[in-house]
């Protein structure tokens, strides 16, 4: 079974975020693919069967299998137009989300992705403990989204996983508006067996709906503002999706030698 590594929303490897991405004949069982997930110890390793309908894509963080996973639909895209389907333009997936399509335009993969209602919930001093900051606003949607103040704040913490884990969402977002593009912002995911997620894609069908509303604008240029840090293009469509696109960078190509 061929394994690929790719980094996504850069065009730089060793930065960006890196997604495993095995192409496979069948399915095995979901303890082998949480097994293959902890062994990568990547914050996602996506695996791909193409069926009758066409490619499913399932994505397994090293603690659970995700429902939306932004960065490992890209790798996955870049893996099957660069080596199954060379001719083509774009890929679909079915998925726990339902069917995702990517397209390629030049450099750029196209995710087109669902987005989620976010409503308002009140600042916290728990919220407080957990960022080490106080946030100036809270919303909550599959994830908890907290805008801060200054990007210096967001850029700076460190904060408390423990705590995290006592806060609502699936994943817990940090985001202030940015001097060169229009948002920063950092995920933290204590509850899916990753302390930080360099560039979170899933988080910005929130994240970036949310500073679209915000500043008045129909794209939002996105900066995740991680070690590894990565660039993402975000356009929401007014219909309960959005698209979001970024390049990526191949790493490597592995053969599991392990019986899955």
């Amino acid at each position: 079974m061929k394994q690929y590594i790719v980094d996504a929303f850069t065009d730089k490897p060793f930065s960006g975020n890196p997604a495993a991405v095995c192409v496979m004949d069948a399915w095995p069982s979901e303890e082998a693919m949480m097994k293959l997930a902890m062994e990568n110890n990547l914050s996602e390793t996506a695996f791909i069967v193409k069926e009758e309908t066409g490619y499913r894509l399932r994505w397994f963080t090293p603690g659970t299998e995700v429902e939306l996973c932004g960065h490992a639909t890209l790798a996955s895209a870049f893996v099957i137009l660069h080596f199954y389907e060379t001719e083509s333009g774009s890929v679909a997936f079915n998925t726990l989300s339902g069917r995702l399509t990517v397209r390629r335009i030049g450099d750029f993969y196209e995710m087109d992705f669902p987005t989620y209602d976010l409503k308002e919930i009140p600042v916290t001093a728990e919220m407080e403990r957990a960022f080490g900051v106080r946030p100036v606003k809270a919303l909550l949607g599959l994830d908890l989204i907290c805008v801060f103040a200054s990007e210096e704040q967001v850029w700076n913490m460190t904060p408390d996983q423990q705590l995290l884990t006592a806060l609502e969402g699936r994943i817990q977002n940090a985001t202030a508006r940015g001097r060169e593009t229009d948002c920063v912002s950092r995920s933290f995911c204590p509850k899916l067996s990753i302390s930080e997620d360099p560039v979170c894609g899933s988080a910005h069908c929130q994240i970036a709906d949310y500073w679209s509303r915000e500043l008045g604008k129909s794209e939002i240029y996105a900066y995740q503002a991680s070690k590894r840090g990565g660039y993402l293009r975000c356009r929401p469509q007014g219909n309960g999706r959005i698209t979001i696109s970024g390049k990526a960078a191949l790493v490597a190509i592995s053969e599991i030698m392990a019986k899955l």
